[in-house]
């Protein structure tokens, strides 16, 4: 069994009990909360989020990119988003890359070297800075006010605000 099949396996268990509103795309909190990919960070057990209250985007590293500002424009143009809540976390992967290194390796195993940053950071707290600052600049999002960002430790599940 792949783990997709597993997958499907426990979904058709699950039924429909999960609680929320499903009626509208709009949050009802009106928040979009921006992630790490990393498996560790359950976003809506952190918050305690049912579905309908928030937008959640995920990406490696949690950083603001340029598909992230898309996504936050849609969100906040369209779907009524107001709030811009950024997760980044200890023990992150692109903590162990460079931004060179990963692109000569992919360059080496392709042929073509990639136009785009991986965002690798050093410092977690430095990026988290960055990219608040990436949300609170950008003028494609009307909503630049209320931009705070903190580092989850998945250790031991305290949110720490960076200031």
């Amino acid at each position: 069994m792949t783990a997709i099949d597993e997958l499907l396996r426990r979904n058709a268990e699950l039924g429909d009990i999960v609680p929320g509103d499903r009626s509208t795309p709009k949050p009802s909190m009106q928040v979009t909360i921006l992630t790490c990919m990393d498996s560790r960070i359950r976003v809506f057990e952190i918050f305690g989020l049912k579905q309908g209250e928030a937008h959640v985007l995920r990406n490696a590293g949690g950083v603001v990119t340029d598909d992230m500002i898309r996504s936050l424009a849609l969100s906040q143009r369209k779907l009524g988003t107001r709030e811009v809540l950024l997760v980044h976390h200890t023990d992150c992967g692109l903590q162990l890359v460079t931004e060179d290194d990963f692109k000569d390796e992919l360059e080496r195993d392709s042929g073509l070297r990639p136009t785009w940053s991986v965002e690798a950071f050093r410092e977690v707290k430095d990026s988290v800075r960055g990219s608040v600052n990436r949300v609170r600049r950008s003028a494609f999002l009307p909503h630049r006010d209320t931009v705070r960002g903190f580092v989850y430790d998945v250790r031991t599940g305290v949110l720490t605000e960076v200031v």
